[in-house]
Formats: C-alpha cells, sequence, structure tokens
C-alpha cells in the first residue's frame, strides 16, 4: 500500500533531520537560514528540494552528480518580497490570474500570485510498488468579488530516474467563469555549445521573437540589433555560442508541434550528447515559451515553457483571448515532464523530434 506522509511547519527545523526512508527514497526536512522550510527528497540517482510551503517551487536539482538548476544570485530563496527579489529556482509554477510583465493598465505582480503562494497543505506518497514518490502541495485563492480557486501541485519522482513528472490542477471554487492563465518557469543552466532541438518549424514565422523590453530589464548597446537578427532568422540561437547576446535576456513564443502521443519536445543537448529535457502536451497549454539570460552573474535557459499565454501581462493576453475560461466547479490541468537524458535517451528523442518535424 502506499504510504502519505502530511507535512506540516513544526517538521521543519533548523537542523536536517530524516523524515522517512522507502522503496528507494530518503526524504529529510530543514529551513534555510532565511527560514524557509525545504523537503530534500533523494533517488538513487540524486535530489531535488521542494519547498512545500512557498509556491511549491522545486529550488534545486540534481541528477548524476550535476545541478541542473539555473545560475542565479540566490544561494537561497528570501520570504516575503516580489518574484525578482527571490528568483533562482529550477522550477515554478506562474499565474493563475495572471503572467508575464504587467502592462500599464495592470495590477498583478510580475507572472502573478502563484510564483511565492503560502501553499496550505502539503503531503508526500511514497508507492513501493511503482517505485514513486509523490510531493503534493495545495493552495486556495481567494479574493472577495473576484477569484477563488483551488491549486494542487504534484512532483513525481522515480527511484532510478532523472526525470520528473511534474503537473498542477486548478479548479475553479466559485459558481462563476475565471480567467486563468499559465506559464511554467523550468530553468534550466544551460552549458556553451550545447544544441538546442525542439518540435517546431525552423522559421521566423513558427519561432517569434519578443522585441518589447519590459520594465524591469535594461538593454545594452547591440541588444536590439541581435533581437532583430534573431528574429530574421532563429537558428543563430539553436547552438549557445559563448558569445551570444542573451544579455540581460532573450524571449521567443514558439508554435510547437506534438507526436502522435500528443506530446511536444524541446532539449538541449550537451556536448557529451547527454540532454536536459521538457516534454508537454500542447493540448493543455496552447502557447509555448523561451527563455535565455546569459550574463556573468545568472545563466537560465528555459527551453519551453508550456503556457496558456504569451508574456505581455493580463490586459494584453486577455485581449488576444490568450487565456483559459474555466467555467465554475471545473477543472484545468497541466501535465509535463522535465530533467535529463542519457546519450541512448536524448538519440531516441531527437529521432521523435525529427519525425515531428518532417
Amino acid at each position: 500500500m502506499p504510504v502519505r506522509i502530511d507535512l506540516a511547519a513544526v517538521q521543519f527545523g533548523e537542523k536536517e533531520r530524516p523524515l522517512a526512508e522507502a522503496a528507494g527514497f530518503s526524504l529529510s526536512t530543514f529551513r534555510y537560514d532565511s527560514g524557509i522550510a525545504a523537503l530534500r527528497v533523494r533517488n538513487r540517482r540524486g535530489e531535488i528540494v521542494v519547498l512545500p510551503f512557498k509556491g511549491h517551487q522545486i529550488w534545486r536539482c540534481i541528477f548524476d552528480g550535476r545541478d541542473l538548476t539555473m545560475k542565479s544570485m540566490f544561494d537561497e530563496p528570501v520570504p516575503d518580497v516580489p518574484y525578482l527579489e527571490t528568483y533562482g529556482a529550477f522550477f515554478i509554477h506562474c499565474g493563475a490570474t495572471a503572467i508575464g510583465a504587467p502592462g500599464p493598465t495592470d495590477r498583478h505582480g510580475l507572472h502573478g500570485e502563484l510564483p511565492n503562494a503560502p501553499f496550505q497543505k502539503g503531503w508526500v506518497v511514497i508507492d513501493e510498488e511503482k517505485g514513486t514518490c509523490a510531493i503534493v502541495g495545495t493552495y486556495e485563492y481567494t479574493v472577495a468579488f473576484s477569484y477563488h480557486y483551488l491549486a494542487t501541485s504534484t512532483h513525481v519522482m522515480g527511484a532510478d530516474s532523472t526525470l520528473l513528472d511534474v503537473s498542477l490542477s486548478v479548479e475553479n471554487l466559485k459558481k462563476t467563469p475565471m480567467d486563468l492563465m499559465y506559464l511554467a518557469h523550468a530553468n534550466f543552466r544551460p552549458v556553451d555549445n550545447g544544441e538546442l532541438i525542439y518540435s517546431a518549424p525552423y522559421t521566423a514565422k513558427a519561432v517569434r521573437v519578443r522585441k518589447s523590453i519590459p520594465a524591469h530589464i535594461s538593454p545594452k548597446p547591440g541588444y536590439r540589433e541581435f533581437l532583430e537578427q534573431l528574429a530574421d532568422n532563429p537558428k543563430l540561437h539553436h547552438v549557445l555560442k559563448p558569445e551570444l547576446g542573451f544579455d540581460p535576456e532573450v524571449a521567443m513564443m514558439i508554435d510547437m508541434g506534438s507526436g502522435p502521443d500528443g506530446f511536444a519536445h524541446a532539449l538541449l543537448r550537451r556536448p557529451d550528447g547527454t540532454s536536459d529535457y521538457m516534454r508537454y502536451r500542447p493540448e493543455q497549454c496552447s502557447q509555448c515559451v523561451r527563455w535565455i539570460c546569459r550574463t556573468p552573474d545568472q545563466d537560465a535557459i528555459g527551453m519551453a515553457f508550456p503556457s496558456t499565454s504569451e508574456v505581455e501581462g493580463y490586459t494584453a493576453e486577455k485581449k488576444k483571448g490568450f487565456f483559459v475560461n474555466l467555467d465554475g466547479g471545473k477543472t484545468w490541468r497541466v501535465d509535463m515532464r522535465i530533467g535529463s537524458l542519457d546519450r541512448d535517451e536524448t538519440a531516441r528523442v531527437v529521432t521523435e523530434i525529427a519525425a515531428i518535424n518532417g
């Protein structure tokens, strides 16, 4: 029988303490010096660190001795601050009432309320028969006259796997519809001369560079010209040459295609033949965002963010029709797989992508 362990704030002390050990997993609890509760989950290939009560973020992800997490300016998460003042996680849920940088008439923060939401409940389910450990959290968000939803986040780890099955469901607890917007911010650490391979046409029509510059970044000389070059020929960014100017950041919107199983795929093939990997179902998230930032202080790539919307803020995305109209009492869901692949697994997925791209 699966074993469920409920999580409570009192289980997380300053000293790291064992929580459970079973079926190839070892779990422990601790708090960062900042006071943020953290759950370390180890399998036979590595570990993740989940923040069960802070956005249900995956703060760190390490497999086969390699840290997959973006390089950031944060050694640990910070409590009670806006999005960019505690930004360094491997995976972040964004939304669910807005995503992107707020426009002139928007009142939401960058990427909405979910990234640092105070999840009220959390638990772990270890299933020895399946060889899995699921880390689950729920967040109930209520704003009088506006929103009332229940978000359930689940991260599933296999005992011998370097891949994570990540999902989020949002149940509209109101009797009237809500506008739902979502983006999955999976922040991998790039590698020089890594090659991007993904299931989409490699054309300027299908890979569209964002030319607008959000208020939170300050472009350097030559940045706008670089955006124009990428917009004309997106293949320029397919090999991450050190001299490419992803400083401070570049975002793209991609028309991803899927295979017979319904999944779209994106990977960054490393020079040694291994790769970092993301897959998801476009039927759940109709848009896809790519984000790259390579500076001396921050080094990150979001190969393919599953999203309901682009990233210009609530008002702009609502005008485009890029949102989910979720009826009262209904539930929306997204499922994805993220992590790393060995050489053979990488070669197999590259073949799948080639078949999709034709």
